[in-house]
């Protein structure tokens, strides 16, 4: 495995490129909170999009709530364009389990019914708990036992992925 993380900055713009062709007309973004967004705010002005920026907290959504002790801040969730037959672009930092991309689906289809939902992620460590695969990956990342992989943000808004314990 190698001992370095790919840099998340030189990831963006290739991402981008990947996801370019796929755009329509109808296509509109949404990052989800917390990395998600960050990556999206980074994203959205390389793509050239017409509508605003959706960012969706999915805490309440998620099924571990409870057990999490997650908080629910429906401020966070803005959605500033109409979901009902949009092709979504879903954004999020590390995709693992899958089960953030479920409960951002569940939570969307609160606001309508869209045409297509493609997914981008920053990285992809594997490890799913359900069928949920990423159209758009910057990195696919082995991580080591014990570690989960997180992305950061610096004060002057580079992004950057990192190991931590996973205790």
């Amino acid at each position: 495995m190698p001992s370095t993380l790919p840099d998340a900055e030189e990831l963006l713009p290739r991402l981008a490129e990947a996801i370019r062709p796929a755009l329509t007309p109808a296509s509109a973004m949404i990052g989800l909170h917390t990395g998600g967004a960050w990556v999206a705010e980074r994203l959205y002005p390389m793509l050239g999009l017409k509508d605003g920026l959706g960012l969706m907290d999915i805490a309440f959504y998620r099924d571990d709530y409870a057990k999490a002790g997650l908080k629910h801040d429906p401020k966070r969730t803005r959605i500033p364009f109409e979901v009902e037959g949009r092709d979504l672009l879903l954004v999020d930092d590390v995709l693992y389990t899958g089960r953030t991309v479920r409960a951002a689906m569940n939570e969307l289809f609160d606001y309508g019914r869209p045409r297509s939902i493609s997914l981008a992620v920053l990285a992809d460590r594997g490890g799913r708990q359900l069928p949920i695969e990423a159209q758009y990956v910057g990195a696919r990342v082995q991580v080591p036992g014990g570690k989960r992989l997180r992305l950061k943000r610096a004060e002057d808004g580079r992004l950057r992925l990192e190991f931590e314990d996973a205790g």
